[in-house]
């Protein structure tokens, strides 16, 4: 090997697997609280149960906004996966009025795959934002944000995240 060519490898970094393993398995076990902010207050929910209460009580039709954000899709986006009408949101938003069990659920878990994925795209929003929009092969070839109108659709992202997380191809 020559001089040339041993300076132009030496800078060449390897993936080490093992710093993404360690990272994950401290955040893992550290544990997980997830906020959505709104201005009428805010839902908090750090485990399943603490999820399933709050979606017996209802997420109020404002947390569909601060989903939109942290996804970087329009509203109108996220209402037809919702199901939800534009008319009908504007009215249940303007009287303060909760989604229903499934909608809130919904929320709520894209509220969690979310956040998970900006921790594995280490908080780089926009190249999470682009990997959302982009088609993936594990996925059947959709892009993720496709997958966000069902609990198993959101869960199937997540499982693509969490091999991501752990130098998995996905």
């Amino acid at each position: 090997m020559t001089t040339r060519e041993h300076k132009r490898t030496s800078n060449i970094k390897t993936f080490d697997p093992r710093h993404s393993i360690k990272r994950a398995v401290k955040t893992r076990a550290a544990g997980s609280r997830w906020v959505i902010v709104t201005s009428k207050g805010k839902v908090t929910w750090s485990n399943k149960i603490e999820r399933v209460t709050a979606i017996r009580n209802g997420v109020p039709y404002e947390s569909v906004e601060v989903i939109g954000k942290k996804a970087n899709l329009p509203v109108k986006h996220l209402l037809h996966y919702l199901g939800v009408p534009q008319t009908t949101y504007n009215k249940k938003k303007k009287e303060n009025d909760l989604l229903s069990g499934r909608n809130s659920e919904v929320i709520l878990i894209l509220s969690e795959v979310l956040d998970f994925g900006l921790e594995v795209f280490n908080n780089e929003e926009e190249k999470f934002h682009r990997w959302l929009r982009k088609t993936n092969v594990s996925l059947g070839n959709v892009p993720p944000e496709s997958l966000f109108d069902s609990v198993t659709g959101i869960q199937e992202v997540r499982n693509t995240l969490s091999r991501l997380e752990y130098g998995n191809l996905a």
